[in-house]
């Protein structure tokens, strides 16, 4: 029975269909307007609450079809699962379907945009319904992204994600923001032209832009050279790796709360997804061969963004290098092509999505309040917000890799992978380490930590709800997968032998 549903396009679908829904709603209140009915402040009030609790049952929703469909399928067996398949033009097929690495990030995508809509819930004061819509608009592209099993569908939703998330920047975004969000989206599209390009060819050359089928067909060396350099431009800037990384901290300063949540708690990882699901099977000649080289930029992006985010007086631009520094262990997990460094790949990717949204939404809960950024415009916090100061230490020790938080686990894992291929890069790595400590413990400190000065604490006041809520959640999240890592390479683990099985074949 659940074979003849179609889960996959419920489930990518789903917000749009919200999306949709809301927009008609707004067009026939609009209309009402128009007529000349008037519009109180409590109507005003009434319509935001609706609004945002349409946007919360979509996004929920959606979560628990996520749900659903991984409890429908066997992660034990190879090959995909939930496929759907219907000839499109030419040989491009609607093609979709699952297995442990995309189920894992789309679990993380719908887990995180419910939190997405209720961290808006007091912070959005303009054009709310668009916002609504630009962001489930996004959850449809990124879920289309992880489920797409053709080239073609796969690049369609990885570029038309660009276009909510540039709207999302650039209208609910800061002083700068629409300088930050043309920078992101050219950036972006400068690199996707080339794998475009390359789409192209192999098309051409294989007749065929079915992704299962590509796997098994065997390119030659100059070829893959050539196509993996295409691919490799854009999924490092997505990534992002040093030195196509400046967008990023730009973007993330500009973004409001939610959107700096979802770039780097699930953009991101497309990168290393797009890495993961191309480059290493289908052209595994070449990645072996670039290998010393990704290390070498894994190692500079870990090492040097690291330095950097220490220099920071905005917080979260701070957060923002160190996520450059911690996506730099997902490439050196990825090209380590042993079982431990793929699956602390994946691990990373999981765990950084949890704790970096973590992190911009606490600095969101800070600027909500006094409407800066700035490190040296706080101090003693932990005396007027002692929850907040928890949770704060709680996702710093996390994103250092303190033992028994999720970060600790994908760090160690693609250490050891490296160490067992290049014994310099897991030393490289190890320092990194030590830096990301050395930074994160001066943010604490100067934040949280100090004494009671008013003129710091102005304006401060402790977290409602709400706030409890969204942190606590994230908190046990990042708290059960430190001490229970197997609830994701359960889910990856057969995927990973997969990609091993496709590398070790050729």
């Amino acid at each position: 029975m659940i074979e003849d549903i179609p889960l996959l396009s419920l489930l990518t679908f789903l917000p749009l269909l919200g999306a949709s829904f809301i927009l008609l709603v707004s067009v026939i209140n609009k209309e009402k307007l128009a007529r000349g009915s008037e519009q109180s402040s409590d109507n005003q009030k009434r319509q935001t609450s609706r609004i945002l609790l349409s946007g919360m049952l979509i996004t929920v929703s959606t979560f628990l079809l996520s749900i659903f469909c991984y409890l429908s399928v066997d992660f034990g067996s190879p090959g995909f699962a939930l496929v759907e398949e219907v000839s499109w033009f030419a040989n491009v097929k609607y093609k979709l379907g699952v297995d442990g690495l995309s189920m894992s990030l789309i679990l993380l995508t719908t887990f995180l945009m419910p939190l997405c809509i209720l961290a808006s819930w007091n912070s959005i004061k303009k054009r709310l319904t668009e916002y609504v819509i630009a962001f489930l608009v996004l959850e449809t592209f990124m879920i289309g992204v992880f489920v797409s099993l053709d080239l073609v569908l796969f690049y369609i939703f990885f570029e038309a994600g660009l276009i909510p998330m540039f709207l999302i920047i650039g209208i609910w975004g800061g002083n700068q923001s629409v300088l930050a969000s043309f920078k992101f989206f050219l950036y972006t599209l400068a690199g996707s032209l080339f794998m475009l390009a390359a789409i192209v060819y192999i098309y051409l050359a294989t007749g065929t832009s079915d992704i299962v089928e590509l796997q098994n067909l065997h390119l030659g060396f100059p070829v893959q050279i050539w196509l993996w350099l295409a691919f490799a431009a854009s999924f490092a800037i997505k990534l992002p790796m040093w030195p196509v990384h400046t967008w990023l901290p730009d973007a993330h300063v500009q973004a409001p709360t939610a959107g700096s949540v979802i770039l780097a708690g699930v953009l991101l990882k497309m990168g290393g997804y797009g890495f993961l699901r191309f480059s290493l099977p289908m052209f595994p000649d070449a990645s072996l061969f670039f290998q010393p080289y990704m290390f070498a930029l894994a190692i500079v992006a870990i090492v040097y963004t690291s330095l950097v985010a220490y220099r920071q007086d905005d917080m979260k631009k701070m957060i923002a290098y160190s996520s450059v520094a911690h996506m730099g262990f997902v490439v050196l997990g990825i090209f380590s092509f042993n079982e431990l460094g793929i699956q602390g790949a994946t691990f990373q990717m999981i765990s950084h999505g949890l704790i970096s949204s973590a992190l911009f939404l606490i600095v969101g809960v800070l600027y909500d309040r006094k409407g800066t950024r700035e490190i040296s415009a706080y101090g003693g916090v932990a005396h007027v917000m002692p929850y907040f100061a928890t949770m704060f230490m709680v996702f710093s020790m996390a994103n250092v890799g303190l033992p028994a938080t999720s970060g600790f686990v994908g760090e160690l894992q693609t250490m050891v992978g490296a160490f067992e291929v290049a014994r310099w890069a897991s030393v490289g790595a190890a320092l990194g380490v030590i830096l990301s400590a050395v930074y994160m413990l001066r943010l604490y400190r100067e934040v949280a930590l100090g004494p009671r000065e008013e003129s710091r604490l102005e304006g401060l006041f402790p977290m409602d709800r709400r706030e409890v809520f969204i942190l606590s959640i994230l908190a046990f999240g990042t708290l059960l997968l430190g001490v229970a890592p197997w609830l994701i390479q359960d889910m990856t683990s057969q995927s990973t032998d997969s990609i091993l099985a496709i590398i070790g074949r050729r």
